[in-house]
C-alpha cells in the first residue's frame, strides 16, 4: 500500500493550499480516509475524514469553516483544501486511511489507521 501526499509549500498567512494524496495497493473506496499532521515540537493530531463515499465528513474544531476534505474514487485520491491559513497550521500533514469503520470518537483520541503516507511539509509565514 501506498499513500502519496503532495501539494505543501510556503504560503503566507491568510492563503490557501490544496494538498492531494494519491492511493495505490487497496481497495480505496472501502476505506475512511484522513489527514492529521504534526507541529514541530508536538504530537501528531486529526484534522479532517472522510467517509468511504464521501458523504460525511469530520473536522477538528481549530480548522472547521476554513478546511474542506474530498475524495475521488475514481482516482483513488482524498484531497485536503486549505483555506485562509494562519501560521499555527504549519505542520507536517499526513494522509491516512483510517480504516473501513466511521467512528468520530476515534478521531480525536490517539492517532490510529491503518496505512500513513509520509508527510507534506505546510509552511504558513505570519
Amino acid at each position: 500500500v501506498q499513500l502519496q501526499a503532495s501539494g505543501g509549500g510556503l504560503v503566507q498567512a491568510g492563503g490557501s493550499l490544496r494538498l492531494s494524496c494519491a492511493a495505490s495497493g487497496l481497495t480505496f473506496g472501502g476505506y475512511v480516509m484522513g489527514w492529521f499532521r504534526q507541529a514541530p515540537g508536538k504530537g501528531r493530531e486529526f484534522v479532517a475524514a472522510i467517509k468511504w463515499s464521501g458523504g460525511s465528513t469530520d473536522y477538528t474544531d481549530s480548522v472547521k469553516g476554513r478546511f474542506h476534505i474530498s475524495r475521488d474514487n475514481a482516482k483513488n485520491t482524498v484531497y485536503l483544501q486549505m483555506n485562509s491559513l494562519k501560521p499555527e497550521d504549519t505542520a507536517v500533514y499526513y494522509c491516512a486511511a483510517i480504516g473501513q469503520i466511521w467512528d468520530t470518537t476515534q478521531f480525536m483520541g490517539v492517532p490510529e489507521a491503518k496505512y500513513w503516507g509520509q508527510g507534506t511539509l505546510v509552511t504558513v509565514s505570519s
